[in-house]
């Protein structure tokens, strides 16, 4: 009996392990076919044999939003920017009120330029047996220099007041015969009528008169009187001793001419 059990269990061994050596070399040869097999066959039998889907008409078509990416800024220089100031950055400057009962007191108007200038020549005038020396402010052409102003000044002396209320003690028929400013000095040329006719006391007002029209422009100044080309020295019949050169000082103190 323990014979034949040993016969069974070792033929059931036997069995067991056969089935294990058949079962091993199946799968290895399942595995060897899987890993050795065309894969395109085996994509394209998988793959589901469906219609290619139709491409929808432009109707049915849904709209496609593609993305606008926003500008990009523009980099401006600093030195480009205006520079604006805004109301509020602004200085106002504060007004004071004025006062309704005192009125804005007119503004002096510029000086308009002028063509003329005026310049001071001398009458003379009888009152109570004196001669006084009466100045008149006489419009001449504007000039640049001294002398062509005091030859417009002598040239309205010599031609006679308009004023009745004054008069010339200069003989009618007296020419400038020349007049020049030099180092501030005047030098006054008169034609030889200057020295006619007359008392001492007609000599001293037209003395008067060219000195002090001489001098109109700066009252200090030196005077140069002579008679067609020759220094006046002694005018008149009785001798007027005349100084050379004569000036407002002078004559003050040696002809009191009011």
């Amino acid at each position: 009996m323990k014979d034949g059990q040993e016969v069974r269990r070792v033929s059931t061994a036997a069995v067991i392990a056969g089935v294990c050596g058949l079962a091993l070399v199946t799968g290895g040869g399942i595995a060897w076919w899987t890993a050795n097999r065309s894969p395109t066959a085996d994509t394209q039998s998988s793959a589901p044999t469906t219609a290619p889907a139709l491409s929808p008409s432009p109707v049915e078509s849904p709209a496609v939003i593609i993305p606008v990416p926003p500008p990009t800024p523009v980099q401006v220089p600093q030195a480009q920017i205006p520079q604006v100031q805004t109301p509020q950055a602004q200085r106002l400057t504060p007004v004071a009120p004025q006062s309704p009962q005192s009125p804005q007191s007119p503004q002096p108007k510029p000086l308009q330029p002028t063509d003329a200038q005026t310049v001071q020549v001398y009458w003379v005038k009888d009152a109570i047996g004196k001669f006084e020396g009466i100045p008149t402010k006489v419009a001449v052409k504007q000039a640049d220099k001294p002398d062509a102003t005091l030859q417009a000044a002598f040239n309205s002396l010599l031609a006679g007041p308009k004023d009745t209320t004054v008069s010339s003690e200069i003989p009618k028929g007296t020419k400038l015969r020349s007049l020049s400013v030099k180092n501030d000095e005047v030098y006054v040329d008169l034609s030889r009528e200057f020295t006619s006719g007359g008392g001492s006391s007609s000599m001293t007002s037209r003395l008067g008169q060219v000195i002090y029209t001489a001098t109109s422009l700066k009252p200090n100044t030196k005077v140069w009187i002579s008679v067609e080309g020759k220094p006046l020295e002694l005018l008149g019949g009785e001798g007027l001793e005349v100084s050379q050169p004569s000036t407002r000082q002078i004559f003050d103190k040696n002809f009191p001419l009011r």
